[in-house]
């Protein structure tokens, strides 16, 4: 039986090795043995009824748990058998918290402690209550929009809208003992990067490994997946056009629900306490999206690409995701994803997971591509990215594409309304970047510079 996340083989018996039962303790239970070599053969044991002496006194001494510890023989040679159960509080061995995780015994530190400790209580570190803060520090704006989006997806009734922003974040289990809790702060606050570092998202336009340009979107981690949504696909992204009749036809790289859904859960799922942002790395034929994370204990990359339940890093603000109708609750993510990539005709996405980090990768076949000339691009940012809002390089990417564009299409295809449609659109005028050629009926745009 090879090593795994309950299984350990030892050739000796060594008093160190009281942490990994430690660790077996802390996490899912397993099984030491020991008089086993490292391919997997018994190696048998000296001095055997002394050791089925010692070790459970140790174990019981220094952990305060009590193992199963049994002499098993095979091929005439003896071996010992120590099994480990999952104990309901936590297990220190010499003053040190281990946990185990896949085939490794980790010491638990700083924040993998703290959330660690959480767990042990039934919380997880997004219930955690903030003693610091006011009312005053939230968007009730954004509050505001998260309450019609509910309403109208029918996940909330519409009595809520009489209740006051206590009220309501209390029904959404956003308080806990008279505090806002983490996840209250990271939803609906002006700034959360005030308490959490790494709340944001970094984007970045990459050729091999220099970077060209970027962006960073900050806010409320409610709306930051419309925004870079919205960034991607209308500045690092490129369609192909071609037409079916008379019917035009744009197809990106990469499928905007795979993608969407990708985001979503690195949102949902992301490991605050830890100070890192998420990252997407876009290239001309791929597109790399890492953030910090991890599998539920016992999970494996085949388990989190087959059927499994929904098992959220961050209950909370997966129930608000949800509720806002972004998310389902049923662990259908990697489904959506696999089959928009599918269905768009792209390669499958390949998922890497370490025990701090999850990284997926989409790649498009080469002739979905249209190869960009970065640093032109960097050129046309450095001189236009601090000028202009995010909707009006929406604004300025599809008047590119087609300058004969009315304000209700462009309202359209960017889902916002006209007014904030013709205001970009004479922001964009008085910066010196867009003009009107002709009347406005029959007339058509000039873009003087282009993203």
């Amino acid at each position: 039986m090879p090593e795994q996340q309950n299984i350990e083989w030892k050739r000796e018996w060594n008093d160190a090795f009281l942490k990994q039962i430690c660790g077996f303790a802390n996490a899912n239970g397993g099984t030491l043995l020991v008089g086993i070599t490292d391919d997997g053969k018994v190696f048998g044991l000296k001095d055997v009824g002394k050791l089925l002496e010692d070790i459970p006194n140790k174990i019981k001494q220094r952990l305060g748990i009590v193992a199963d510890v049994n002499l098993r023989e095979k091929d005439g040679l003896s071996y010992i058998e120590i099994i480990v159960t999952p104990q309901p509080v936590p297990v220190s061995c010499d003053g040190a918290l281990y946990y185990r995780s896949g085939s490794t015994n980790q010491m638990l530190t700083g924040v993998s402690l703290e959330s660690f400790l959480l767990g042990k209580r039934g919380l997880h570190w997004d219930e955690s209550p903030y003693p610091r803060i006011e009312l005053s520090e939230f968007n009730l704006d954004i509050l505001k929009r998260f309450v019609d989006r509910a309403v109208k997806k029918g996940r909330l009734r519409e009595d809520v809208r009489g209740m006051s922003a206590n009220e309501l974040l209390e029904k959404l289990r956003l308080i806990r003992t008279g505090f806002f809790t983490y996840s209250a702060m990271l939803l609906f606050t002006k700034d959360p990067e005030k308490w959490f570092t790494g709340a944001f998202i970094k984007i970045g336009f990459f050729e091999g490994t220099e970077i060209i340009y970027h962006d960073e979107i900050h806010g409320s981690i409610l709306e930051q997946a419309d925004s870079v949504i919205e960034l991607i696909y209308t500045k690092y992204l490129k369609a192909k056009i071609s037409y079916e009749g008379i019917e035009r036809v744009e197809r990106y790289p990469f499928p905007v629900e795979a993608v969407r859904e990708a985001i979503l859960n690195a949102i949902v799922h992301k490991d605050y306490a830890r100070g890192s942002p998420i990252q997407i790395r876009v290239y001309d034929d791929k597109m790399r999206l890492s953030n910090t994370g991890r599998l539920p204990a016992d999970w494996t990359v085949e388990k989190l690409l087959g059927s499994h339940p929904s098992i959220p890093y961050n209950p909370s603000i997966a129930n608000v995701f949800y509720l806002a109708g972004h998310i389902e609750t049923w662990g259908r993510g990697i489904e959506k994803i696999i089959n928009a990539c599918r269905n768009d005709g792209i390669y499958m996405p390949q998922y890497d997971v370490s025990s701090t980090d999850i990284t997926v990768e989409f790649t498009a076949p080469e002739e979905r591509l249209i190869r960009t000339n970065g640093r032109v691009n960097d050129r046309v940012n450095d001189r236009v990215n601090d000028r202009v809002t995010v909707n009006e390089q929406s604004v300025i990417a599809l008047l590119t594409d087609n300058n004969k564009y009315t304000v209700t299409e462009l309202a359209e295809k960017l889902s916002l309304s006209r007014k904030t449609i013709a205001g970009c659109i004479k922001s964009l005028k008085e910066k010196g970047l867009l003009e009107r050629i002709g009347s406005n009926k029959n007339g058509c745009w000039r873009v003087i510079e282009s993203l």
